[in-house]
């Protein structure tokens, strides 16, 4: 019971964790909408080579806020970690090392999302740069971001409460359910494209911006943006039949049940 108490807690800094991640994420996302991106230079880990900006800008102010909200990211994820490590050590059972494992995941794409986030910034890819790297960055950073998130949604999944694992899942399961996995980071590394074209290259008028996306001339950025709406039905209307295949498989599963039915209802 005592064990089951302190992974009760440990479940709830979890959420709060896994809250904050995501107030960082739409923060970085209004820092990159707003053009902010350059606000502190191409200069990490000091601002405009300060270590604290003096008389500031707009841009400056959203950037080096976005980088103290990683600060604090960094100290709860460290915190996360060192009590998943003090659980597994009191517990040394599977759920609590499939926990620590997750933790582990999660706090190493913590750290390949800041890098990411400082090469952005060292190599200039901000604001409104055009360059050819820009869009493996933006794919890149979304990427890093949808695993990490999948790691501490794991996380908090596993704490709350006993998980029955299949000891050997089925080959086709697995393989259906990772191309579900690639789909989804497709759909949103496209997304990201269309932003990034939206960003840099505006249109005035709808009928501007599909012309821009068929014209030979347009930035290739541009040209690929539609490919996003393409891979969002397909992807969904997979999701839909998969989500159906596998309650069906699964009828007695509430983990199942309840994943299937999320999965209906988004696509």
């Amino acid at each position: 019971m005592k064990q089951e108490t302190k992974l009760d807690r440990f479940a709830k800094y979890a959420w709060y964790v896994l809250a904050w991640n995501v107030v960082v994420i739409v923060w970085g996302v209004f820092l990159r909408a707003s053009k902010s991106g350059d606000g502190c230079g191409e200069h990490w880990l000091t601002c405009n080579g300060e270590l604290i900006p003096s008389a500031p800008q707009f841009k400056t102010v959203i950037e080096f806020s976005h980088r103290m909200t990683t600060v604090i990211d960094g100290f709860l994820m460290l915190i996360l970690l060192i009590w998943a490590i003090r659980i597994w050590q009191k517990m040394r059972d599977r759920r609590s090392r499939i926990i620590l494992y997750s933790v582990i995941g999660a706090v190493f794409f913590v750290i390949t999302e800041a890098a990411v986030g400082a090469g952005l910034v060292l190599t200039g890819n901000t604001a409104v740069a055009v360059t050819d790297t820009r869009p493996f960055w933006a794919m890149g950073h979304l990427v890093n971001t949808f695993v990490l998130l999948v790691f501490l949604v794991m996380t908090v999944w596993l704490a709350k409460r006993e998980r029955q694992f299949a000891a050997r899942p089925e080959r086709k399961v697995v393989v259906l359910v990772a191309i579900a996995f690639a789909a989804l980071l497709l759909v949103g590394m496209s997304g990201t494209l269309a932003a990034l074209s939206n960003m840099l290259f505006p249109s005035a008028s709808l009928a501007e911006g599909i012309a821009k996306d068929f014209s030979a001339s347009s930035n290739v950025v541009l040209r690929l943006r539609l490919s996003h709406p393409i891979l969002s039905v397909l992807t969904g209307v997979y999701l839909i039949f998969l989500a159906g295949w596998l309650k069906s498989r699964r009828p007695a599963s509430g983990d199942v049940r309840w994943w299937s039915g999320r999965c209906r209802r988004w696509s």
